[in-house]
């Protein structure tokens, strides 16, 4: 399965933002983006470097690889509505985030190794693939073998550290380890601060 592995926090300085809770800390350390002359190298940014950003930034903070977030944005854009927030509906959709988003995980990389691992099952069947889409209907329940996994037992106190306030498309229960999808992402309920026409005018040009 390929994924990108460089630091978390190195992108996060990058793209001038906390693409991971533990980024937060550093970037109000270190101020400006990664290399020894980097600072020295900046100017008025071009529209073009603006649109790059932006797609960089929103295709690292949901962990895809540029191929993954291309074929996305093409599908995006054949949607019925606007493509831009089309694009973030089927972002909020993958397994992963939905699990990330319930609370069952600290950030979206960690959720993504939750769903690698196999520790859930979807409308009763085991999946292991973090970019699986669910949709309206759907149940994620953590399995009965992992249940009894030293992480799914502080559960509770997981879900009090990463909780992100109520979501109108999922319900999660923390006792009864489950998540339902109830609707589809609305789209003051995806990540704030993303642009995302300036990506829509990225893969236009």
């Amino acid at each position: 399965m390929a994924r990108d592995t460089s630091p978390i926090v190195k992108q996060s300085r990058r793209e001038g933002y906390a693409l991971h809770p533990k980024a937060h800390k550093i970037m109000a350390k270190k101020t400006g983006i990664p290399g020894q002359h980097a600072n020295s190298r900046q100017g008025k940014p071009s529209l073009y470097l603006t649109q790059l950003r932006e797609k960089q930034k929103v295709r690292r903070l949901y962990g895809l690889l540029e191929r993954q977030f291309a074929k996305l944005m093409s599908e995006a854009g054949r949607r019925e509505g606007l493509a831009g927030e089309n694009l973030l509906q089927l972002l909020e959709l993958r397994l992963d985030n939905a699990v990330y988003r319930a609370g069952f995980a600290t950030s979206r990389r960690a959720a993504r190794q939750l769903v690698g691992h196999g520790h859930f099952m979807l409308n009763g069947r085991r999946v292991d693939i973090p970019s699986i889409r669910v949709k309206p209907g759907d149940e994620i329940v953590v399995r009965p073998k992992s249940t009894k996994s030293g992480y799914f037992t502080t559960m509770d106190e997981i879900t009090k550290n990463s909780f992100q306030g109520a979501l109108s498309w999922l319900k999660s229960d923390p006792k009864k380890l489950t998540i339902s999808i109830t609707s589809l992402p609305k789209r003051d309920e995806a990540e704030a601060d993303i642009n995302e026409q300036l990506i829509v005018e990225y893969y236009s040009r």
